[in-house]
């Protein structure tokens, strides 16, 4: 199949188009990909992976329909693209940052797939407004209003052993906003789960490998000389446990309006690290 190179964040990506019709031309197409990569090498530091395959499939209707990751040959992400997707379509899109996050975390045993996706659903919007795609307003608004589908139900065991919707995305988003937190709390603010991953990269793990889940979380630990992910997996790994969310809203100074929208409190008193959470890094 034909295909088109594009390179960014130190990797080459090769994008074909399985047959069919776009409203959209390839070269928007792959400027969108392209985007969202230097997206993604923004947030890490380069792209995950040095090599990847990237194969648009045509489909009827309107948006991006979905896609999957696979760490096989480099990586490697399939992304179904409605034939009638329009500039707002790609503009407003979430998926394709969400795939290529993937590629940076190394292939964990299906128990903590929650890790994974956890993950991509965290660092997506952040990396959005880093790259001034979103709005700091606008991510933080999202989490008010979704994060509580993450808290554990009564009959939950833990994020290991509860693989609902819930649990795996919001559930695992949940854990990655409080070892954020935890990790600014312990550095005074001066690193973040991004520095705790991109030591994760550095230590050479991505998606084309498998490693434990205790490895993935002691070389992020590391990378910023504590142990708030190692701690926080004991303690919602395999037991269930319900943090006080609207605590935590209330420290960060984020309040949910009625209309949807949030309010910032910028005298609360950890306004600072959710002020750091959303600004780039060198």
């Amino acid at each position: 199949m034909p295909h088109t190179a594009i390179k960014v964040g130190g990797a080459t990506l090769q994008v074909g188009f399985a047959p069919g019709q776009l409203a959209l031309s390839n070269e928007r197409v792959l400027a969108w990909v392209e985007h969202s990569a230097i997206v993604v090498s923004d947030y890490y530091g380069r792209f995950p992976v040095a090599s990847a395959r990237i194969l648009i499939v045509p489909v009827d209707g309107r948006g991006v329909r979905g896609g999957t990751t696979w760490g096989y040959r480099g990586g490697a992400i399939r992304l179904v693209l409605g034939s009638q997707a329009t500039e707002e379509d790609l503009k407003d899109d979430w998926k394709i940052v969400h795939e290529m996050v993937h590629l940076a975390l190394p292939d964990v045993d299906e128990r903590q797939h929650w890790l994974s996706e956890g993950l991509a659903t965290y660092v997506e919007p952040i990396a959005r407004v880093q790259a001034h795609d979103l709005t700091e307003e606008s991510i933080w608004a999202a989490m008010a209003r979704d994060m509580p589908k993450g808290i554990p139900q009564s009959d939950d065991h833990g994020l290991d052993n509860t693989p609902t919707w819930a649990s795996t995305y919001w559930g695992g988003a949940l854990f990655c906003l409080l070892a954020d937190v935890e990790i600014r709390k312990q550095s005074g603010n001066r690193l973040g789960l991004q520095n705790a991953m991109r030591g994760v990269l550095a230590a050479g793990g991505n998606h084309t490998l498998d490693w434990p889940i205790e490895s993935v979380l002691s070389v992020a630990d590391k990378a910023v000389g504590g142990h708030a992910l190692a701690k926080l997996y004991a303690q919602m790994g395999t037991a269930r446990f319900a943090p006080d969310l609207d605590g935590l809203w209330r420290e960060l100074g984020i309040k949910l309006q009625p209309d949807g929208t949030v309010a910032f409190d910028d005298k609360a008193p950890l306004a600072r690290i959710r002020r750091a959470i959303t600004q780039p890094q060198k």
